[in-house]
């Protein structure tokens, strides 16, 4: 897969994870696993891109003892899901065009 559109798609997983709740590396990684595979570093390389671009926020709180980052999405953030939505179709069209002769119509 051409590393753009993934690392925009692994971007939009990302926020799509922490859109309806705060939360921090170990539950994002758990709740995307059912659909993609992320290890620690790919995702702490995302999450610092994000808050970047501020699409989401950093608070650390301490949590047995120890400290914990939480991640808040951003209204850019929340505006970039909604792009991707309306790209997607656009996304699916190319998709139908290329497997056409497959049987895909």
């Amino acid at each position: 897969m051409d590393i753009q559109l993934k690392r925009g798609l692994l971007d939009v997983c990302v926020l799509a994870a922490i859109k309806n709740r705060d939360s921090y590396g170990y539950r994002i990684i758990k709740d995307l696993k059912p659909y993609i595979v992320l290890s620690e570093s790919t995702l702490y390389t995302i999450l610092k891109r994000l808050e970047a671009a501020d699409m989401l926020t950093v608070r650390t709180v301490e949590h047995g003892g120890r400290l914990r980052k939480y991640y808040h999405i951003t209204d850019a953030g929340l505006l970039r899901i909604e792009e991707f939505k309306a790209e997607w179709q656009e996304i699916l069209a190319v998709y139908r065009f290329v497997t056409k002769e497959d049987g895909n119509e």
